[in-house]
């Protein structure tokens, strides 16, 4: 018989079944995820330890920060400043710390996608001396010195010892139930809600301006793109704007970086890799009159004019209304309450 049990968000329900192969019951609307690993199947008891360890600053080096230090869940699991330097050598990271939520349909993670599944994923800020700065083998000593710690990774995996391996599976078993869904937007989708006039406006020029690259329902395209904020010059002067071609070396990758997710955009700001752009009406107004041309710009920001979105200002109002409708409030709530 099924027994259902909540996890965090209302709208998140996973099944449990006595052979305790736990399913997450994905949005109808959403495309199919990304397979989860064959070593490491999504249950109950993982996805509870991942949750523990995601909020547990055990995870650190001087055992003061957690994952949930420069994630946190009322604020979309970003942490609304430029650059964090929450870290462990309070030195700021240069990279803007992304939301997270519906990583289950991710392919790549990083904004240079450098890593291709949760697992490997959670290894860096683990390990990197501005993060979380741990010994691997000191973390997982101090697990093994936590009583509660060695029964739950027990449970979950059926394991008498504990791994780093088994640390970063169940970070990512917690991670892929983060799902964000009933926004205004889905609401009005699914024909439980309508948008104003002006919110109906919005959506039209979001449609034909934006929808490209942040494609509906997950609004990402999940690719890499070169969004002109900077020219080629500075990307040969700071690494940092390299962007895919720190991974790939392929030329045509320089200052492309990973689309994010517009749900929530209203909450999630600052904006873009760096979080320079500290506001939704700057990033708007980035597109319609701040890009910059280099040899690697997205074809669909080549324009003649030198902008991509041609708007007057009273559409882009009407396009501010609309992206507020990506806001998750059940989300919000739940997490801002706990």
């Amino acid at each position: 018989m099924l027994e259902k049990f909540l996890l965090y968000s209302p709208i998140l329900i996973i099944f449990a079944c006595s052979l305790d192969k736990d399913i997450i019951e994905y949005p109808h609307d959403f495309p199919p995820p990304q397979i989860e690993p064959e070593r490491n199947p999504s249950t109950k008891a993982g996805i509870e330890l991942g949750k523990q360890l995601f909020f547990d600053p055990l995870l650190s080096k001087n055992n003061n920060i957690s994952c949930s230090s420069c994630h946190r869940p009322e604020l979309f699991f970003t942490d609304g400043v430029e650059l964090s330097n929450a870290g462990n050598s309070k030195t700021l990271l240069k990279r803007h710390a992304p939301a997270l939520f519906n990583l289950a349909w991710s392919e790549f993670f990083f904004w240079d996608g450098g890593a291709n599944d949760l697992e490997s994923q959670a290894f860096q800020p683990l390990t990197h001396g501005d993060e979380m700065a741990n010994d691997l083998n000191v973390l997982v000593k101090k697990l093994v010195e936590d009583p509660k710690y060695l029964t739950r990774f027990e449970n979950a995996f059926g394991i008498d010892s504990i791994s780093s391996a088994y640390v970063v599976r169940a970070l990512a078993q917690f991670q892929r139930t983060i799902i964000s869904s009933n926004s205004k937007y889905d609401q009005v989708m699914n024909n439980q809600n309508g948008f104003s006039e002006i919110e109906k406006k919005g959506f039209e020029i979001f449609k034909k301006e934006c929808a490209i690259c942040h494609t509906p329902p997950l609004f990402t395209d999940n690719g890499f793109h070169n969004n002109g904020l900077d020219s080629a010059y500075s990307w040969e002067e700071d690494g940092i704007y390299l962007g895919r071609f720190r991974i790939s070396h392929n030329e045509e990758d320089i200052g492309k970086f990973k689309t994010p997710s517009l749900r929530n955009v209203a909450l999630t700001a600052p904006y873009m890799h760096d979080g320079r752009l500290s506001i939704l009406n700057d990033v708007i107004d980035h597109y319609r009159k701040g890009i910059k041309y280099s040899e690697t710009l997205d074809k669909h920001l080549v324009k003649e004019n030198g902008n991509f979105i041609d708007i007057t200002d009273m559409e882009k109002e009407a396009l501010l209304s609309f992206l507020k409708t990506l806001t998750d409030q059940e989300f919000v709530k739940h997490y801002t309450l706990n």
